[in-house]
């Protein structure tokens, strides 16, 4: 292996044979470069919807309102489902399994938020304590609100981080009091929100006293809950179950997808991982398929370098070379130029996407497109097995010529 007389052999026949050599080792070069681009881009696209998932958590269940599109009972489709306390209550009553921190929610109109001298204009939006966790929030002051906000209707409010920066430059915001629509709030936290700049302008308030405050009596625009560790076909009977319950009260047909619509957090990034699992194996595949022709390349070009050099080997073997010093002279070669090669295009690779990465201005789906650690020591194990294959059969062909059959070649 570390033999230099060898080592100087092989690199005396590759300098010989410079355009062979070279065109020999694009081709695994290319093969490595592809597969190091397709895995990054399948790596990119998977960041890219888990952030958008990271927007809430990916365990919840969010109800909107509908209409039904399905006659129900003598009655005409287009009906207007809304909700109300009571559709918070029906389904937080304990009879849907798996449910849990189920909040109902109320948009508010934007509205004018002034503390002192600095004003901005923000929506507020009331809800309860179980939407922090459905939101998938992160306290970074203070606290968010809780049972007894809403029993006592204090009149709190949970900033986003662009909020209080904008009303309190200075940092001191927990326990001061900032006019909303010209009604005072005390500021008990600062949140900060995964969903972007959006769900981060808002504030949350108790929801009894938003809906006594603004004027809408029992009025609920959504529910959100969260389902813990429920696999995608749990969520699935949760939903049911939900819709079950809400069709009973507002009396809708439970096969009406439309009367409410409920959005499924766990089933459907479960199926968009299962997509973007299948794109990998996929990727794998093309890209292994690249790398075999690139070995399949190397291999033919070796059985040519014994060919041309079977006199030369036959006079070896004649002077007492061994058959393991022909094999390792013919597999070292191999292992030399594939290795290089390989290297050369997953350095290539890890590159373009860097480069890629930083041109993207605005990632949307797609974000950090990058090969992890275990991906770059799977491709330098694939490149070695590689080198030892594409070797491995000329240098047993090398090893198995005759010393008289090698010297009468021409």
């Amino acid at each position: 292996m570390f033999d230099l007389d060898k080592w100087q052999e092989i690199f005396e026949t590759i300098s010989k044979n410079k355009l062979r050599t070279v065109l020999t080792g694009f081709s695994v070069f290319w093969g490595i470069f592809m597969l190091i681009i397709l895995l990054g881009s399948g790596n990119g696209l998977r960041n890219g919807f888990k952030a958008d998932f990271e927007a809430d958590a990916i365990n919840s269940i969010w109800i909107y309102t509908g209409r039904t599109t399905i006659p129900y009972k003598g009655m005409k489709p287009g009906r207007f489902i809304g909700f109300t306390d009571a559709d918070n209550d029906i389904i937080d009553d304990g009879r849907v399994a798996g449910l849990e921190n189920v909040a109902s929610r109320l948009w508010l109109p934007d509205q004018t938020m002034v503390y002192g001298n600095k004003k901005g204009t923000y929506q507020p939006i009331a809800t309860e304590p179980g939407q922090f966790y459905a939101e998938n929030c992160t306290m970074i002051t203070g606290r968010f609100l809780n049972e007894t906000d809403l029993t006592q209707r204090r009149k709190v409010i949970v900033l986003g981080e662009p909020i209080q920066k904008q009303l309190f430059p200075d940092g001191d915001h927990l326990s001061k009091f900032i006019k909303v629509g010209g009604i005072a709030f005390k500021v008990i936290g600062t949140f900060k929100d995964g969903g972007g700049d959006g769900d981060n302008r808002r504030g949350y308030i108790p929801m009894t006293v938003g809906q006594t405050v603004f004027g809408k009596g029992r009025s609920v625009h959504a529910i959100s809950s969260t389902i813990g560790n429920s696999t995608s076909e749990e969520s699935l009977v949760i939903e049911q179950g939900i819709r079950n319950r809400l069709a009973a009260l507002h009396k809708f047909s439970p096969e009406d997808k439309r009367a409410v619509w409920i959005h499924n957090t766990t089933d459907q990034f479960m199926q968009i991982m299962n997509v973007l699992n299948a794109i990998s194996l996929f990727v794998w595949i093309i890209g292994i398929g690249t790398i075999v022709a690139g070995i399949v390349g190397v291999g033919n070009i070796m059985m040519i370098v014994v060919k041309e050099r079977t006199r030369e080997i036959g006079i070896r073997k004649a002077l007492g070379a061994t058959p393991l010093s022909v094999v390792s002279l013919i597999i070292l070669e191999s292992i030399f130029i594939t290795s290089v090669a390989g290297y050369l295009g997953l350095i290539v690779g890890v590159f373009t996407l860097e480069g890629v990465s930083s041109l993207i201005e605005d990632p949307g789906i797609f974000q950090n497109p990058e090969v992890d650690l275990g991906t770059a020591i799977t491709a330098t194990v694939v490149l070695v097995i590689a080198g030892t294959l594409a070797g491995l059969f000329p240098a047993i062909k090398a090893a198995s010529i005759s010393p008289i059959e090698a010297l009468r070649e021409e």
